[in-house]
């Protein structure tokens, strides 16, 4: 075991297994008062990432930036493959969804069906991949559980091709301070405890932060833009009660005990109550880093 990963405590130690990926050395949680309590190889956990559909919001956040069509796509940290899926919608040619959680693979494989252009590895992520052998590379809410980006960013440099993309999509701490409302259920989470904020805070990285890096990998036209992602509709508010009761999707609801878990869906519901909103369309705002591997010279791009 590694000496960083034995100081841990057990839980996190599981994070920290899942998370280890992408570098040749291991990766360190951002754990300042973020680990996440969370087992991501538990197979109780197995669908949490995987039981849902990307929204057309998402959707067409990407085609604004960036047309996939006849991509390989490299979907690093696809959990339980929802993003890997979409970009075959978009017009990859071929998806590669990586994690290193079997369990979470095991989810992935099961909702993708027999689709010959789509597969998922288990082990190291990038790494694994050949220098050279990506169009665009993806990903979504990965860089919040890294303690340093700039590895998996140089990575992602290394197996994209010449003019290949990295999309990164993220929260920052200016997407996660946004209050709470009818759309933004998340900010209720942290209206009700705001231990929840900080620790939300401490794990983000700023929009400065991740285009100064991919700027320092080599990656040019680096660009951000921020967009509104409908995670799920609910057509009663007694469905939302069940996906919160559920944790699903939502690592940061494990730093609650249950009574507390509890004690938030009574004050979800209080402050929809008399709403008149039905069906419920939960976003979150996301912020979105965009940059391009410089052609190989000679080449136009």
């Amino acid at each position: 075991m590694h000496p960083t990963c034995a100081k841990l405590p057990r839980m996190t130690r599981q994070v920290y297994h899942v998370v280890c990926i992408i570098m040749k050395s291991p990766l360190v949680l951002k754990i300042e008062g973020a680990d996440l309590p969370i087992d991501f190889l538990d197979p109780g956990n197995r669908n949490t990432y995987a039981g849902r559909e990307a929204h057309p919001s998402w959707r067409n956040a990407m085609l604004s930036l960036v047309d996939a069509r006849g991509f390989r796509v490299a979907d690093i940290g696809c959990g339980g493959g929802i993003y890997a899926r979409a970009w075959l919608e978009l017009g990859a040619s071929t998806v590669i969804g990586v994690d290193s959680s079997p369990v979470m693979l095991e989810a992935a494989r099961e909702h993708a069906g027999s689709d010959p252009r789509l597969s998922f590895v288990s082990g190291d992520a990038a790494t694994r991949l050949a220098d050279n052998s990506m169009d665009l590379a993806f990903a979504r809410a990965l860089i919040h559980h890294l303690s340093d980006i700039r590895p998996f960013i140089f990575e992602a440099h290394r197996i994209l091709a010449p003019g290949g993309r990295l999309v990164i999509q993220d929260r920052t701490p200016d997407d996660v301070d946004l209050p709470g409302s009818t759309a933004h259920i998340r900010g209720y989470f942290f209206e009700r405890f705001p231990r929840l904020l900080e620790i939300e805070r401490s794990r983000r990285w700023t929009k400065e932060q991740v285009a100064t890096a991919m700027r320092q990998a080599g990656f040019t036209g680096v660009a951000t833009v921020t967009f509104w992602e409908i995670r799920r509709i609910y057509q009663s508010s007694a469905e939302l009660t069940a996906d919160l009761r559920a944790r699903t999707g939502r690592s940061i609801l494990h730093h609650l005990a249950d009574d507390e878990l509890e004690d938030l869906i009574s004050f979800i519901g209080r402050k929809l109550s008399g709403t008149g909103r039905s069906p419920i369309a939960e976003a979150d705002r996301w912020t979105v880093w965009c940059g391009r591997k410089r052609a190989a010279q000679g080449e136009c791009g």
